[in-house]
């Protein structure tokens, strides 16, 4: 099996991706910028001095939806619809955070047009 050159053409969502350091974490929503793009609230921060690829998180509001299986499955959208769009931000030194803001169970071509957009518009900023 070949596998490509760069990181960049996988498919893929690996740990180092993931934004899991609660240091970061409080950063992005302390200092970081956002936007709203129904049904998610976007915050994004630009840092230099992290590596190569964006990290990202993903977030449901447990005062939503009160079963945790319907948030891990929203959750597990998000990041599908994430790791197919990556692309269009990789090799940005940025932080990102989707928290997903509506209260209706969504289906996942929603939610992949919705990220893809999000990532069009960081991609711009």
């Amino acid at each position: 099996m070949i596998e490509p050159a760069t990181s960049d053409l996988r498919f893929t969502f690996p740990k180092s991706e993931r934004l899991n350091s609660k240091k970061l974490i409080e950063e992005l929503f302390n200092e970081g910028s956002y936007f709203y793009l129904y049904p998610f609230r976007v915050s994004y921060l630009f840092k230099e001095d992290l590596t190569d690829y964006p990290q990202v998180m993903f977030s449901v509001s447990k005062k939503k939806f009160k079963s945790a299986v319907k948030r891990n499955r929203i959750k597990r959208l998000m990041k599908e619809a994430y790791r197919l769009n990556k692309n269009t931000i990789a090799g940005k030194p940025v932080l990102v955070a989707f928290v997903y803001t509506s209260d209706e169970m969504p289906e996942f071509k929603f939610i992949q047009k919705r990220v893809e957009k999000a990532l069009k518009k960081l991609t711009e900023l």
